[in-house]
C-alpha cells in the first residue's frame, strides 16, 4: 500500500467515524458550530488574508490567468461573505429527521420516508478558498462529515480556514475530523479520494472542465457534477430595450470567472439593430472583446469574427460571443446544440413565448428577466452551496442543504404481522 493510500485510508476512517457522531448531533449543537467556526474566520481575518497573500504571490509568480486569480482572492469582503454564508445556514431549517408523506397502508402499518444525512462527501476544488468554509457549514448542517481537496494554488487559504473551521468544532464537542482539509498537493490525491468507495459517499468535483472529467473517470463512488457553464441569454422580439440591455450586461460583467456568467448572447433579428450598439459600447467600454455572426460585425464593426469553437466555449474570461437568430425557436435550438445544461435566460415582454423557454430549455437554471448571475446557491435561499449540478438524478441546480441528504423508508407498526 502506498503512502497516499495509507493517508486515505486513515482520513476516510476518521471521516466515518466522524459522521456517525453528526447523524446523530442535534440543530442547536450544528447550529453552535457553525456560529462558533464564523467566530473564528472573523477573529483570525488577518491570518486568512496573510495566508492568502503567500497564495497570490505565488499564483502572480505562476503566471495563473486573472480569472483564476479573482477566485483565488481574499479580501475582507469576501472573509464577511464567508462569515454570513456560515450564519445564514444555521438561521435555515434543518432537513435532518424530517418525515414526510407518512400515510396509513390497509394493513394497518403507517409508511413514510425520513431525510437522513448521505454520510461522508468528498469535495475536490480549485482556487476559492471560500469554498472551503462553505463546504464544511453545508456539510455540517446536513449531518455529513467532509474530506476537502483543495487545489494546490490556495493550500495556504485552504489550510488557514481549515484551522478556523477545526477550532470551531473542538469548542462545541463536534469532532475536529468532521471536516478534514487535504495538507498535501499530490495530484494522486484526487484520484484516491474519488476511488474511496469504502469511506466516502458521494464526490462533488468543483472546478475547471479537466478537473471534473478526471474525476468522473476514476470515481468508483456517486459523482455530482457539472463540466462547464455555457450559459445563454436571449434577449426576444418583444422586449423592453433598457431591461435587456442591463441584464445582459450584468450577466456577463457582474463577475467574469463564475460558472454563471453568461458566455453567449443570442438577440432577436428584429431588435437587434437597436439593442446591439448601446449595449455593445457599454461591453467595450468595460475592456470586452466581442465575438459575434457576420449579422453581428454589421452592427458592431468593432466585433471579430465568431467561430464555431465559440460558441462552444467557457471563456471565464471578458470575452462574449454574440449571435443574431431569427426567433426563439432558433435561440431554443441555439442552446440545445451548444448549452451545457447550466442556466438559461429569457428577456420577453411576452408571457406566451416566456413559458415555452422555460417549459422547453432543457437546463438546471431557466429564467425570466433575470441574470444568470442569480444562479447562485445564496441567492436562491440555500444559503450557500456545494456547487451546481447539471446531472439529472439525485441533485440538479444549486446543491444546497437537501442535496446533501437522501431519504429512507420508514415503517410504524404496533405488533403487525403480514398476512
Amino acid at each position: 500500500m502506498s503512502s497516499l493510500e495509507q493517508e486515505m485510508q486513515q482520513i476516510g476512517q476518521q471521516a466515518r467515524d466522524a459522521s456517525v457522531i453528526l447523524a446523530r448531533a442535534t440543530t442547536k449543537m450544528k447550529n453552535a458550530a457553525l456560529e462558533a467556526i464564523a467566530i473564528e474566520i472573523e477573529k483570525q481575518q488577518h491570518v486568512l488574508m496573510a495566508a492568502n497573500k503567500i497564495d497570490m504571490d505565488n499564483g502572480q509568480q505562476r503566471d495563473l490567468n486573472p480569472a483564476l486569480l479573482d477566485r483565488l482572492a481574499l479580501n475582507e469582503a469576501r472573509i464577511a461573505d464567508m462569515v454570513e454564508g456560515l450564519r445564514q445556514m444555521a438561521a435555515l431549517p434543518d432537513p435532518i429527521g424530517a418525515i414526510t408523506d407518512l400515510n396509513y397502508r390497509p394493513s394497518g402499518i403507517q409508511v413514510g420516508k425520513m431525510r437522513v444525512p448521505l454520510g461522508v462527501v468528498g469535495i475536490i476544488y480549485e482556487s476559492r478558498p471560500n469554498v472551503t468554509a462553505d463546504a464544511a457549514g453545508l456539510c455540517l448542517k446536513s449531518g455529513n462529515a467532509a474530506i476537502l481537496r483543495g487545489g494546490s494554488e490556495a493550500i495556504n487559504s485552504n489550510q488557514a480556514v481549515a484551522k478556523c473551521i477545526q477550532t470551531g468544532l473542538e469548542k462545541v464537542g463536534l469532532p475536529s475530523t468532521a471536516v478534514q482539509v487535504f495538507k498535501t498537493t499530490d495530484r494522486e490525491m484526487v484520484s484516491e479520494l474519488a476511488k474511496s468507495s469504502k469511506y466516502v459517499d458521494v464526490i462533488i468535483p468543483r472546478g475547471g472542465k479537466g478537473l471534473i472529467e478526471r474525476v468522473a473517470e476514476v470515481a468508483r463512488v456517486p459523482v455530482i457534477k457539472h463540466l462547464n457553464g455555457i450559459c445563454h441569454v436571449y434577449i426576444d422580439d418583444d422586449t423592453d430595450a433598457s431591461k435587456a440591455i442591463a441584464i445582459a450586461f450584468n450577466a456577463k460583467t457582474q463577475r467574469y470567472g463564475t460558472c454563471n456568467t453568461m458566455e453567449t448572447l443570442l438577440v432577436a433579428k428584429s431588435v437587434a439593430g437597436e439593442i446591439l450598439p448601446p449595449l455593445a459600447e457599454q461591453y467595450l467600454q468595460e475592456g470586452v472583446e466581442l465575438r459575434g455572426c457576420a449579422e453581428t460585425l454589421n452592427i458592431i464593426p468593432k466585433a471579430i469574427a465568431a467561430t464555431d469553437e465559440d460558441w462552444d466555449t467557457e471563456y471565464l474570461a471578458p470575452i462574449l460571443s454574440i449571435r443574431i437568430v431569427d426567433d426563439v425557436d432558433a435561440a431554443m435550438q441555439h442552446i440545445r446544440q451548444y448549452g451545457s445544461g447550466h442556466t438559461e435566460s429569457i428577456i420577453t415582454e411576452n408571457w406566451t413565448t416566456a413559458r415555452r423557454f422555460l417549459t422547453e430549455v432543457d437546463a438546471s437554471s431557466v429564467m425570466v428577466n433575470a441574470s444568470t448571475r442569480f444562479a447562485d446557491g445564496f441567492e436562491y435561499g440555500l444559503g450557500a452551496e456545494i456547487g451546481i449540478s447539471t446531472d439529472k438524478f439525485h441533485a440538479r441546480g444549486p446543491v444546497g442543504l437537501e442535496g446533501l441528504t437522501s431519504q429512507k423508508y420508514i415503517v410504524l407498526g404496533d405488533g403487525h404481522i403480514r398476512n
